[in-house]
């Protein structure tokens, strides 16, 4: 009999339909970087990083219990969309943290709205109104160019390699520093974002 480590994502999924428990935990696990790679952005922006992730895997769960294999995308893209989804309507319905622009952060990264709306069951991506969101993209898109401007060298390289979803231990590996370094280089791209976005609101120390 094949290991259930060796199994692959589709499969894993019916036996988690069937009730194990294991499956589900494999999935968690092998996905869990994902949900790492998703908040970046939220995060970046002023969101709370615990809470994000774990509003993420409730989105990886919910693609886990909800995952079709007759529909055309994969599991990993399907999981994407999922806890996309429900990173952006937290933020949009709660207003983490109170602050507004976190409604705008989904789009730090490339749209994940589009033509090809998946569907299961009851979740519909394409009910996330993504007329209004493709507005929101090009403004923000145009900030987030501004604030790569203002980014040195070292948080430029930071940056790329923190929103890939690496730990600062792992970063801090890449880049011959420090992980109190790494941290510093992030608090200050979260500085110049917030500034971008607020501008004359936020200290520039």
């Amino acid at each position: 009999m094949q290991n259930i480590a060796e199994m692959s994502d589709g499969f894993l999924c019916q036996l988690v339909a069937q009730g194990n428990r294991e499956a589900e935990e494999l999935l968690v696990v092998r996905y869990n970087r994902l949900v790492r790679i998703c908040t970046r952005p939220f995060f970046l922006v002023g969101g709370d990083n615990e809470d994000l992730i774990q509003e993420g895997m409730v989105g990886l769960l919910k693609a886990i219990r909800g995952y079709d294999a007759s529909k055309d995308a994969s599991f990993r893209t399907f999981a994407e969309i999922c806890i996309r989804s429900r990173l952006y309507s937290v933020v949009r319905n709660q207003n983490l943290n109170k602050n507004a622009a976190l409604n705008h952060s989904v789009t730090v990264e490339a749209p994940f709205f589009d033509s090809n709306s998946y569907t299961a069951g009851s979740f519909d991506i394409s009910q996330s109104n993504p007329e209004d969101l493709i507005i929101l993209q090009e403004s923000f898109n145009e900030m987030w160019k501004q604030v790569q401007n203002q980014l040195s060298e070292f948080e430029a390289k930071i940056l790329g390699f923190y929103l890939d979803g690496l730990s600062y231990q792992e970063i801090a590996v890449k880049v011959r520093k420090s992980p109190k370094s790494v941290d510093n280089a992030v608090q200050r791209i979260r500085r110049k974002v917030a500034r971008q976005i607020h501008p004359g609101e936020v200290s520039k120390s």
